[in-house]
Parts: structure tokens; sequence; C-alpha cells
């Protein structure tokens, strides 16, 4: 099986998608090739971490010529916006989502795996491991959505309507995560069937409004309009997450309590950017951790 392993990040990230590279070169086993998704303005940047197993693909090589970036005036500048005549303005977290759904028309592969800047790989892992005969291992958190986050529930609404399907599905399954695994060929469904159902492209359909999840509209549309083909639902996640910085004390002690959570199966670890843990410690603690 090979793997196109996916990363959307940018400039305020660089340095944590640089550990999770480190994590990869280490641990990833397997027929894999790492794409780095990032803004135009950021490609030379990220250029440093390329090499025979990881590319940095500009959106301007994944979005249409009418969605680009611009300083957020706001901001001063510090932040970007994404302009198009046929949305609000987007944020960041948006463009991401839509680059990583644009990669099922660009690479050839049989699967899409979508890693999150802040993941550290701390196993060996294969991602073809992922495949049991022709069906692929999916997160989903069975009615999860209803007792998380409020935007879940918008998020899984506009994926019903991008999709044409109910607006709220009971239940309402969560399918996010911060290693998610595609088939290539329902990614390529997906994407074929919101241009089928809305008489646009899929990109000018998707930011109609900005409660975007990507996950939510793949995870939809394998079990509401596949069926479930090809997939098979697990809730358990292929990476241990610090969410909060609530959780744990931002010690080395409190980030020594989280990794004691971690299971055999999991893989990986991901710290949350807004959790102040210094990089060098989540270093050194992913490393340590003994295979299983």
């Amino acid at each position: 099986m090979k793997t196109a392993v996916m990363t959307a990040s940018y400039v305020g990230d660089f340095d944590r998608c640089a550990l999770l590279c480190e994590s990869m070169d280490r641990f990833m086993q397997g027929q894999w090739h790492h794409y780095l998704l990032v803004d135009r303005n950021d490609v030379t940047l990220f250029g440093q971490l390329e090499g025979p197993k990881r590319t940095v693909l500009s959106e301007a090589d994944l979005f249409p010529y009418w969605l680009r970036s611009f300083p957020d005036p706001l901001s001063l500048g510090k932040r970007r916006l994404w302009l198009s005549p046929f949305s609000v303005p987007l944020r960041g977290w948006h463009a991401q989502q839509l680059r990583r759904l644009a990669m099922a028309r660009h690479v050839e592969a049989d699967t899409l795996l979508s890693i999150d800047s802040d993941v550290v790989l701390v196993r060996p892992f294969d991602p073809a491991s992922l495949w049991n005969g022709d069906r692929i291992r999916m997160f989903r958190a069975d009615d999860g959505a209803r007792n998380a986050t409020p935007g879940h529930l918008d998020w899984l609404a506009h994926a019903g309507r991008v999709l044409g399907l109910p607006r709220r599905p009971d239940p309402a399954h969560d399918y996010i995560s911060n290693m998610v695994p595609w088939r290539m060929d329902s990614a390529r469904a997906l994407l074929d069937h919101i241009e089928k159902h809305n008489g646009v492209s899929w990109i000018r359909a998707v930011i109609s409004s900005r409660d975007i999840s990507e996950c939510m509209i793949y995870g939809r549309f394998v079990d509401e309009v596949l069926g479930g083909a090809g997939h098979t639902p697990d809730a358990r996640s292929l990476s241990h997450v610090l969410w909060f910085k609530e959780t744990f004390p931002q010690t080395p002690e409190g980030l020594s309590e989280f990794m004691r959570g971690l299971r055999p199966d999991q893989v990986a670890i991901g710290v949350q950017s807004f959790v102040d843990h210094p990089l060098s410690e989540i270093r050194r603690i992913a490393f340590a951790v003994t295979p299983v």
C-alpha cells in the first residue's frame, strides 16, 4: 500500500512541524511520502524540511486562481486572510482543511493520511497496518459530536448541506482526530459527489460556510452516502492527545503524567501548540518511549 502523508502547516508551527518530520523519519515504515501543504509565502521556509521522502507543496498548486491569501489588516499583517469572490474571508485553519481535500486529485496513492503539525511519532508505524483486506480503519467516535465543543454540530450540519444530507444526523458521530486516514478512491468520489450535488466546483461548495471540517465531510460521506463501504469505524485514536493546558501541570512532571496515558496501540502523541510545554521537553520524552 502506498501512502501519501499530508501535513497542512504554517510559519507559526514550523518548529513543531520539523519535530514531526524528525519523528516520521525515525519511525515511519513502509511505502510512504510526506507532503507539507503550505501557503505560497511559506514555501521557502518549509523547503528546509524537504528530502527524498518529503515534498513541500504550495497551495498555489492546489487552489484555483481566485482563492488566495492576503495580509489581515486587523492584525497588522501578522495573520492572513483567504479571499475569494465566492465566500466570506477565510482563516488559516480553513485553508489547511481545503488543502487536504485538494490532495485527493493531486497525488497517486492508496491512502491519504493526514497528520497535524503538533503530532510526534513515538513508535514504529506502517500506515499499511490501517488496512484489513480491502477495508481501511476510519476514526469515528459514535455520537461523540453531541458532547464535544459546540462547533462540532455546526460542522456536521455544514457537511450535510454540502453532501445533500440531513443537516444534523442522529446519532452525531465525531470523525475528527489529529491522525486521520482516508481511502484515496473514496476521497476522490467525495469531491465528485460534492460537485454533482451542488453544480459548482467542490471548493466553491465547501467554502459556502466557514463551518468547515474536512473530517466531518469525509466521515458523513462514507457513512451516509457510501454506507460504510470499504471502511471499518474505530473509536481508538492513533495518537494520545493533550488538548487542554488545564489537564496536567505545564511542567516536566505534568508531561510525564500525560505520557503515562499512552496506550500500547497508539503510535504518536499530540501536544496542542497553546499548551506551554517546550518542544525540547516534548522531543525528549517522546523519543524515550519504549516500542511495543
